[in-house]
């Protein structure tokens, strides 16, 4: 035994341990200060009314202020119409949505008449609409931008109309306006927070739509370790123990491509079961599953993509691939999937990722299946070319690299033992 049977598994625990703490600790804190293109519609309605007796759009006016006052660094804010706003809301391109409705400036003009009139009035809404279905932290976020956003417009509205009032009352009669009448002119706006197209109770506040991701990979990723460890034990390639039975048959002389093959046809062959039963279980507990057949489908090709590549990487660097796999799929993938946390408030080192981290991908489809109607533009078409494309590479490393390997006579060792061995191993 020497110093370097002590050190070597150190120094492997100390990286993954930094690496860990960079993905994870970075994907969780400072949400605000990494928000980088949050995309928020911006829609005025407003048709304009008459203002202190000339024509006026306080809406527009809203608008610029708002477009400016926003920083563009952080906000992704898109100034298109009702229609366009609802598309890009039932598609997820946006997180949220500012709605001025058509009446805004007549309610204000209606509101400014009104502070020295007796009466009930009601002050102008601004409604802002976030949209849970995209995650369940991008609601929070998306309330904090327009409160802060529109708490700044309406003082300014305040102040605007207050002048108005005062310059209208200054030329005609005196008259004194209420405490009341005052401290609603400060305030004019109202401003309503509604979820757009909310979710049902089963649907966790999204949340479903990133374990049922989660359970889809780990079945791959989990699946190909077991079922790699399990048939190279059959197959004599390694050694297994049950207790203290330690049992290790005489290699089947397998090539690797053939070996690989067998796994890849177990993990195959158990995909559409185990996404039926994660469909059934779903079902049972009352989750809303949009198409279930679609699910089903999607969650045996992702089951299969994932068991596939992570088989493949094993077959190509043996052990290594263990923490090769743990890497890819886990570490890297669960920050960068959206699921949570949105990838526009994660550093760019996370949210660059999501290019090409399967569990993004999954997470993209299977929140389209959920919560989108199943629509290709708000994640499905994306999620499933990807994981075509992730399936491929998966195929092509593996058959390529245990080709090689056997080409070059890199057989795998043979057991010594002729017979099967079964040995009981004592302590002490």
């Amino acid at each position: 035994m020497t110093f370097r049977t002590f050190t070597a598994p150190i120094a492997v625990l100390m990286v993954f341990a930094a690496l860990l703490a960079t993905m994870y600790l970075g994907y969780a804190s400072n949400t605000e200060k990494n928000l980088h293109d949050f995309p928020v519609a911006l829609v005025n309605q407003d048709v304009g009314d008459m203002l202190d007796g000339k024509p006026a759009n306080v809406g527009a006016q809203v608008t610029g202020a708002l477009v400016a006052g926003m920083p563009s660094d952080s906000i992704d804010l898109r100034v298109v119409g009702i229609a366009e706003a609802r598309t890009q809301l039932q598609n997820g391109d946006v997180y949220g949505a500012i709605v001025i409705p058509s009446d805004f400036t007549k309610r204000l003009a209606i509101l400014g008449a009104g502070a020295v009139v007796p009466g009930e009035i009601e002050r102008p809404v601004i409604t802002v609409q976030t949209n849970p279905r995209v995650g369940p932290y991008t609601t929070g976020i998306m309330q904090r931008i327009a409160d802060r956003a529109l708490t700044q417009v309406n003082g300014t509205v305040g102040k605007n109309l207050t002048d108005q009032v005062n310059a209208a009352l200054a030329q005609g009669t005196p008259v004194e306006m209420s405490g009341a009448a005052r401290l609603l002119l400060t305030d004019p706006v109202q401003v309503v927070t509604a979820p757009y197209r909310p979710m049902d109770d089963g649907a966790g506040q999204g949340l479903v739509a990133f374990f049922y991701t989660l359970i889809l990979l780990l079945a791959g990723f989990t699946g190909a370790m077991m079922i790699h460890t399990l048939i190279d034990s059959v197959l004599g390639f390694t050694p297994t123990e049950y207790g203290p039975w330690f049992v290790h048959p005489p290699a089947a002389g397998v090539s690797r491509l053939r070996t690989l093959l067998i796994k890849w046809g177990v993990i195959a062959t158990a995909a559409p079961i185990l996404s039926a039963i994660f469909l059934g279980v779903a079902a049972a507990l009352g989750v809303p599953l949009g198409s279930g057949l679609l699910l089903w489908l999607y969650g045996s090709l992702a089951i299969i993509a994932v068991g596939f590549t992570a088989l493949a990487v094993l077959a190509a660097f043996g052990t290594a691939g263990l923490l090769v796999n743990l890497i890819l799929f886990v570490v890297l993938g669960l920050p960068s999937s959206a699921a949570t946390v949105p990838l526009e408030a994660t550093p760019s080192y996370i949210s660059n990722l999501a290019a090409f981290e399967p569990m993004h991908q999954i997470y993209l489809a299977v929140r389209a299946i959920l919560f989108f109607d199943a629509h290709a533009e708000a994640g499905l078409g994306q999620g499933l070319w990807m994981t075509l494309l992730g399936l491929a590479i998966g195929l092509v490393l593996g058959v390529l690299v245990t080709h090689l390997y056997d080409r070059r006579g890199l057989d795998r060792a043979a057991a010594s033992d002729p017979a099967p061995v079964a040995i009981p191993v004592m302590a002490g």
